[in-house]
């Protein structure tokens, strides 16, 4: 039995997937959460074979949560279920730890296969995320801005396009302020931005953010 944590913040979500999964004998949703902080609860508890990890959340979101539970239980499978398209994100969060992406538009039986593949301690990428990883291999030049970010920078970009001041972003992530604009600057340089509200506009643009 494949013991399933479903972490996402809108309750109808949870609960059509729970339905769907309890038609499915081999799996067992045995906890949920509305947030990374909750999910981190979930992880700390142990017991858990494969989290399904939605990005778009309030307060810690699925980026955060994702490098969280990485540091926590490295060998625990997260896979991505989120609504935006596998363009935007995939790549870069597969190189970050996770197992697998895939956007909440894909068959309801793709969810069935990934889960079964990352219990199994395998990746699982889509058709269109191995081309898009293929293409990442190229030159720097080839990536774009947000994708040559590290892990941390990542988060802190996030935070910031959201609108949030360094000091809640360095409370957010358990950082000092000092530190934060300190990635910040570094985002800056990477993406060649000037200002927060450039930061805002490019994740708009790119459908990092809602």
């Amino acid at each position: 039995m494949i013991r399933i944590a479903i972490v996402d913040d809108h309750a109808v979500v949870r609960a059509g997937l729970r339905q769907f999964f309890s038609d499915q004998v081999d799996l067992s949703v045995v906890a949920e959460a509305a947030s990374g902080r909750e999910a981190l609860d979930i992880v700390r508890g142990g017991a858990v074979d494969v989290m399904l990890l939605d990005i778009s959340m309030p307060g810690q979101g699925g980026v955060d949560a994702l490098a969280a539970i990485r540091a926590r239980a490295p060998a625990l499978p997260v896979l991505i279920l989120s609504g935006f398209p596998e363009a935007h994100y995939a790549t870069t969060l597969l190189r970050q730890g996770a197992s697998g992406y895939l956007n909440k538009d894909c068959d309801p039986e793709e969810i069935l296969k990934a889960i079964r593949t990352v219990y199994r301690g395998r990746k699982y990428i889509t058709a269109g995320v191995a081309e898009r990883l293929a293409e990442t291999l190229g030159p720097e030049g080839d990536k774009l801005p947000h994708e040559q970010l590290s892990e941390r920078e990542l988060q802190v970009f996030l935070r910031l396009a959201q609108g949030e001041t360094i000091g809640h972003a360095a409370q957010g992530l358990s950082l000092s302020i000092k530190t934060v604009s300190t990635y910040r600057t570094r985002v800056m340089e990477k993406m060649a931005l000037q200002s927060n509200s450039d930061l805002t506009y490019y994740a708009l643009k790119n459908g990092l953010i809602r």
